[in-house]
């Protein structure tokens, strides 16, 4: 994969319906991929050498992102979502690789700003469900 803009690593929310819109002036965007191992290592391990059951334990994403306001009806959608406790479908692409799809749930939405500047938020979202991967 060649070098990309980060700007075109973007974070899309279902706003309803199917309708997939990009969260509002995030500037700074990661996606990361995690899988809980299970270790089966036993007495009889050869040289005591960790085993690990292959095909076993948890996979899981998150993602998370900071930005700017950009506009009323994705903050509002965010923040109607973190309160609900909902799980809505998000939609993660990453140019020249490929764009992830599936449930996820916001876990944190913080909002700060100082004085001379302006307002400003972060937000984290955990997978709650089987993801797909569709490449590019």
């Amino acid at each position: 994969m060649a070098a990309q803009r980060g700007k075109d690593l973007l974070l899309k929310l279902d706003m309803g319906s199917g309708r997939f819109e990009t969260v509002a002036g995030l500037r700074a965007t990661r996606l990361t991929f995690n899988a809980e191992t299970v270790d089966v290592t036993n007495l009889g391990s050869e040289g005591r050498w960790r085993e690990l059951l292959a095909g076993a334990g948890v996979r899981s994403a998150a993602i998370s992102g900071s930005g700017v306001f950009r506009d009323e009806a994705t903050d509002e959608r965010t923040r109607a979502l973190f309160f609900a406790g909902e799980t809505p479908r998000a939609r993660v692409i990453v140019p020249d690789f490929g764009v992830i799809e599936g449930p996820f749930q916001i876990t944190s939405i913080e909002y700060s700003g100082q004085h001379d500047g302006e307002a400003v938020y972060e937000i984290a979202l955990s997978s709650a469900g089987a993801l797909s991967f569709a490449a590019i």
